[in-house]
């Protein structure tokens, strides 16, 4: 018998051959878009992308997994559940449903949020010809999120330094002058680059084309990192007033949240993938939702960033260091047990589902 938890995957390359042989398995046709890189252990790394439902549809569902590429454990096991499940076959009339797995395939197989240029692609999505979005409390305190030695004395002092900040100015204050994204220290967290990177411009494109036909866009993203472990918080890629957020709410329900307003887990950011995704649609009406499970304590989580950062600048991968930073890295964006994922695929199924009746009911 299928459980939720055969969804789940324990690497990037197992889940790849997971989500295409629940593919073949469905009779439909994946398309395949290869990373210049390679993965951790040397294999390709792709970006895989199937379409179900007409070519024409006027309303297409995308849900995306991997945009940071370790929390791709959580959407893979939703898309390949999709699949198996047969949900994505009962679809509405002139409706598609197009699923992007791995749109950090580098980020996924190296057990790292951000991609092969060390940039985080939930911060790429800016105008890199005009001047980029300014973050004053990165710049002051980016060398104590990210120092040189990693070293319990080290880390001490530099954690002394981000909590005197938090004290003056709020823990949430904190968590966005780290997390919002910054443009001026390209090894440093939460970089959001200097150009538009590989899996931005795939994005780009596969919206583009699946969507050229449609009037009505949905998009799911699935996230890990933020909340309660397990629950599935829905943040609107909108603002609070603007049709899509109404929408959301209409569909999902109260708890449905945002950065503008405070009441979501995570703090204000800039070049998020909503801006590419309006852009490559700009016929289409857009319902954009962020699904974001919780996994572990935040300071737990960016303590496993940090940690991430130095080891990739300054570390050495293949020692017992590297190696407990990798395993940390893991633990915190992928609740690794039957209880997460099956709370996981509930609240995935129940807003696909939800997310496709609100876009039928709009014709």
């Amino acid at each position: 018998m299928t459980t939720p938890s055969d969804f789940f995957s324990a690497s990037y390359d197992d889940a790849r051959r997971k989500f295409l042989s629940a593919v073949a398995e469905a009779g439909l046709a994946p398309e395949h878009h290869v990373n210049p890189n390679k993965g951790m252990e040397g294999e390709e790394i792709a970006t895989d992308v199937v379409r179900i439902g007409p070519d024409d549809a006027d309303i297409v569902l995308f849900t995306m997994s991997a945009t940071h590429g370790v929390e791709g454990f959580c959407g893979s096991g939703a898309q390949v559940g999709t699949l198996v499940s047969g949900q994505a076959g009962d679809l509405p009339d002139n409706t598609a449903m197009v699923l992007i797995h791995a749109i950090n395939p580098h980020g996924f197989s190296w057990l790292r949020r951000v991609n092969e240029d060390n940039v985080d692609l939930n911060r790429n999505h800016v105008d890199h010809t005009a001047p980029y979005p300014e973050n004053p409390g990165y710049v002051a305190l980016q060398h104590a999120i990210c120092p040189v030695d990693w070293t319990d004395a080290a880390r001490a002092a530099a954690d002394e330094i981000l909590q005197a900040y938090a004290d003056k100015h709020g823990d949430m204050a904190l968590q966005g002058a780290i997390s919002q994204g910054q443009h001026v220290h390209p090894e440093g967290l939460f970089f959001g680059g200097q150009f538009e990177v590989w899996s931005a411009g795939r994005m780009r494109d596969i919206v583009s084309r699946h969507a050229a036909q449609a009037r009505h866009v949905g998009f799911i993203d699935y996230h890990t990192g933020l909340g309660p472990y397990g629950y599935g918080e829905p943040i609107s890629d909108h603002t609070p007033g603007e049709a899509g957020h109404d929408r959301l709410v209409e569909w999902i329900g109260d708890d449905v949240t945002s950065t503008d307003d405070g009441s979501s887990t995570s703090a204000p950011l800039t070049g998020v993938n909503a801006v590419t995704i309006k852009e490559a649609s700009p016929q289409a009406s857009h319902t954009l939702v962020t699904l974001e499970y919780g996994t572990q304590p935040v300071p737990e989580v960016l303590g496993a960033l940090r940690a991430d950062c130095w080891l990739h600048n300054h570390g050495d991968l293949d020692s017992d260091k590297g190696r407990a930073i990798k395993a940390e890295i893991r633990r915190c964006f992928y609740g690794d047990d039957d209880a997460w994922k099956r709370d996981v695929w509930q609240r995935a199924q129940d807003t696909q589902r939800r997310m496709l009746a609100g876009l039928a009911a709009m014709g």
